[in-house]
């Protein structure tokens, strides 16, 4: 094959048409993308059933991009801010090429057009998310998916804000029920960061269970299992990360419990059904609250995720609890994320937490785990 000049500043591509029908690559999809504040060039190859993400940088590029077509493609279609160059390789290895300037300016983000740039940016094919229905198979986000396409990002967004430059981690999903995140925070861990990576789900269902090991296997998420368990029961002592998405009422507890003794590294819980307090909550002082059923449940709530907060500052987690979701899209809205870095034992926490507890005169789950077990 002659040789091909690459161009600079690529910012998408496409490289099509399969040398050999046996070839085990159908396509590839070509595109700049920012990885923890680094520009890189990601090459996505498409088999029939999965897809295979590398990252380059520009250095690197030209020689992946001409490896490709040496072996598998004929085809390839690339875009920079001015122009589109297109590349097409005869069966005697003759390279016909052509480029054309653009009609419009391919958008280039500055700080002053910034737009939202997402971690999974739509048009990344993303098998769990097509199989979920947020996607169809060229990458695009439905419109009845997209408030979901937003969460999973917003999900992966704290996520690696948090976990810096981490390169192994063992994670816990509690009460992971159907793991549609688990398996997007797994693709973004193992397949976009390259990290080596073991994430364990865990439920009491175990159909919700069988069906999951059934997508990792078909998926190859090697690393990824699912067991049937009680996460009042589960115990493991070297985990550095612990995920409860809307795990219920107490299951919550149960799952920062387990986190605080196993000295989990980082925490992200998102409390769901906040029942135990909200049943207590019958105080005369409280009237003024009691007798709208929805400032009450929203009150319980708050009042129990503020000991649950501050219960994690007291065993030395720097704790934020921040807003997962926009409201609209679901009132269960906030994420108590928490970095095992601070002293523990800080007594004027502990004293502001019993207060609180005795001026509600409550029994809180995580509370009586902790303090009176």
């Amino acid at each position: 094959m002659e040789n091909i000049m690459i161009p600079n500043g690529i910012i998408k591509g496409i490289i099509s048409g399969k040398k050999k029908k046996d070839n085990k690559y159908e396509k590839g999809k070509i595109q700049r993308i920012n990885i923890n504040g680094n520009d890189v060039i990601q090459v996505s190859l498409f088999t029939d059933k999965q897809v295979f993400h590398t990252n380059y940088n520009d250095d690197e590029i030209n020689n992946a991009l001409i490896n490709l077509l040496d072996e598998y493609f004929n085809n390839l279609e690339l875009t920079t801010d001015e122009y589109t160059y297109s590349y097409r390789i005869t069966s005697k290895g003759k390279v016909l090429s052509n480029k054309h300037k653009n009609k419009e300016m391919v958008f280039v983000e500055t700080s002053f057009n910034r737009k939202k740039k997402y971690i999974i940016e739509e048009g990344t094919v993303v098998p769990a998310l097509v199989d979920l229905g947020i996607m169809t198979n060229d990458g695009k986000v439905v419109k009845a998916g997209y408030d979901k396409f937003k969460q999973i990002n917003r999900f992966l967004e704290i996520i690696d804000d948090s976990i810096g430059n981490e390169k192994h981690l063992k994670i816990i999903d509690f009460g992971c029920g159907k793991s549609y995140l688990t398996f997007i925070l797994y693709y973004y861990l193992v397949d976009i960061k390259n990290m080596d990576c073991e994430i364990i789900g865990l439920d009491l269902k175990e159909d919700v269970i069988d069906k999951c090991n059934m997508i990792a296997e078909k998926y190859h998420y090697d690393h990824l299992k699912f067991f049937k368990g009680d996460v009042a029961k589960y115990k493991d002592s070297n985990v550095d990360m612990i995920v409860t998405l809307h795990a219920c009422d107490t299951a919550t507890d149960y799952a920062l419990y387990h986190a605080i003794n196993m000295k989990c590294k980082y925490i992200f819980s998102v409390p769901c059904c906040q029942h135990e307090i909200n049943n207590q909550l019958n105080s005369d002082k409280l009237h003024v609250i009691n007798k709208f059923g929805i400032l009450k449940e929203r009150f319980s709530a708050i009042l129990i995720d503020s000991i649950r907060a501050n219960i994690l500052q007291y065993y030395g987690y720097k704790t934020n609890v921040m807003e997962f979701v926009d409201f609209e899209n679901s009132p269960k809205n906030l994420l108590i994320r928490a970095e095992l870095k601070l002293k523990p034992g800080n007594e004027k926490i502990k004293e502001e937490i019993d207060e609180m507890i005795k001026e509600f005169d409550i029994k809180q789950t995580l509370y009586e785990l902790v303090f009176n077990k």
